[in-house]
C-alpha cells in the first residue's frame, strides 16, 4: 500500500516535463511530421485540438488528484454536521465554500437535499450548496486556470461564490419551505453522530488516485468533444461573426446567452474549450462566462431531478434568481473588461 501511494509523486516530474514541452511537440508534429500548411483553417484547427486535449487532461489529472485528497476529509455526514444549525447568512457562506470541495453531481441532488433538510440545515443554505457545488468545481477551475490564467479562474470562483451565497440567502429570506414536497419532511435520514474515521495519509493518497480514475474516466469524452467543437470554431468561424453575436456592443447578448445555456446539458470539461474558442473569435468575456455559468450551474438534468423533492414554484424561483445573478455578473464583466 505504501509503495503504491508513492507512485503519484514519482510521476510528478514526468507530468511537469510533458506539460512544459507540449507546445513544441505539437508544432513539430503538425508542421514537420504531418507537413501541414501553416495558417490554413484545417491546420490551425488540428493544431488547437492536438495541443489542448493532452494539456487539459494533464491539468485535470493533477488537480483532481489533489482535490480527491481534500475531499477525503469531507464525508457527507461531516458536511451535514458542519452546516447544521448555522444562521442564514453564515450558513450560506459556509455552504458555498464547502460546495467547491465536496462531491456533487446531478444524481446526488436528492439524497443530499434530503440529508440536509432532515439535519435541520435551512432551505436557503441548502440551495447555496446546490448552486456552488456544480458551478465551482475542480474541473471548471483547473480548465479556466490552464486556458486563461489564475486571474480569470479566481474571478470566476469569486463571482460564482457570490451568486451561490446571495441566491441562497434570498431563497431563505423568502420562506419557501412550503414549496418543498411534503414527503421530504417525513423522511428520516441516518444518524449524524457516527464517529469519523481517521484514515492514514496513504489511504487519502489512494482516495486521490481513485478520484482521478472515477472523474477523468467520466469526463474525458466531454473534453474531447468540447475541444473538437472549440477547434472548429477556432479554425473556421469568422471573428466578426462571434464579435457581433456575443460582443459588448450587443446589449441583449448576456440574457440571450443565459437563456440558451439554461436548457443545455454539459459540464465544465465540455463547455470551457468552447468558451476559449469563442473568446478568441471576439466574444466578450462577460457574455461567454454568463453562458458557461448557466450551462454548468443550471443544468437541466439537475432541475428535473430536483422536481421530485421541490414544487414547480420553488424550482422556477431558484432558476430565476440564479439566472438573474448570472446576467448581472455578465454585464459587470463586460463593463470592466
Amino acid at each position: 500500500m505504501k509503495n503504491k501511494s508513492l507512485i503519484p509523486f514519482i510521476l510528478l516530474p514526468v507530468w511537469f516535463v510533458l506539460y512544459n514541452y507540449l507546445q513544441p511537440i505539437t508544432d513539430y508534429f503538425v508542421d514537420s511530421f504531418l507537413g501541414m500548411e501553416k495558417g490554413s483553417h484545417l491546420t490551425e484547427s488540428i493544431r488547437f485540438f492536438i495541443f489542448e486535449v493532452p494539456k487539459v487532461m494533464l491539468l485535470l489529472t493533477l488537480i483532481v488528484f489533489v482535490v480527491g485528497i481534500i475531499r477525503s476529509y469531507f464525508s457527507p455526514e461531516r458536511t451535514r454536521k458542519i452546516l447544521g444549525g448555522k444562521k442564514l447568512f453564515v450558513g450560506n457562506v459556509l455552504a458555498s465554500l464547502l460546495g467547491i470541495v465536496t462531491p456533487f453531481c446531478s444524481c446526488s441532488a436528492i439524497p443530499l437535499f434530503l440529508g440536509f433538510v432532515e439535519s435541520g440545515v435551512p432551505l436557503g443554505v441548502t440551495f447555496s450548496f446546490l448552486i456552488a457545488a456544480p458551478m465551482i468545481n475542480e474541473v471548471a477551475l483547473v480548465l479556466l486556470f490552464g486556458l486563461f490564467g489564475w486571474k480569470t479562474a479566481l474571478l470566476y470562483m469569486s463571482t460564482g461564490l457570490i451568486i451561490a451565497i446571495i441566491s441562497g440567502y434570498i431563497i431563505g429570506r423568502l420562506k419557501l419551505e412550503r414549496y418543498v414536497e411534503e414527503w421530504v419532511y417525513q423522511v428520516k435520514a441516518g444518524r449524524l453522530d457516527v464517529e469519523e474515521e481517521k484514515n492514514p495519509f496513504s489511504e487519502r493518497i489512494t482516495a486521490g488516485t481513485g478520484a482521478v480514475k472515477e472523474i477523468v474516466s467520466k469526463v474525458w469524452i466531454y473534453v474531447v468533444i468540447g475541444i473538437g467543437v472549440g477547434a472548429g470554431i477556432h479554425g473556421y468561424v469568422p471573428e466578426n461573426f462571434m464579435a457581433g453575436l456575443m460582443g459588448k456592443s450587443a446589449w441583449w447578448s448576456v440574457p440571450v446567452a443565459v437563456i440558451i445555456g439554461i436548457p443545455m446539458y454539459s459540464n465544465a470539461a465540455g463547455i470551457i474549450p468552447i468558451v476559449q474558442a469563442l473568446l478568441e473569435k471576439g466574444a466578450s468575456l462577460g457574455t461567454v462566462l454568463a453562458f458557461m455559468m448557466s450551462v454548468i450551474g443550471l443544468s437541466l438534468p439537475e432541475t428535473i431531478i430536483l422536481r421530485k423533492v421541490l414544487k414547480l414554484r420553488l424550482i422556477f424561483t431558484f432558476v430565476g434568481i440564479v439566472a438573474m445573478g448570472i446576467i448581472i455578473v455578465g454585464y459587470i464583466f463586460n463593463f470592466i473588461f
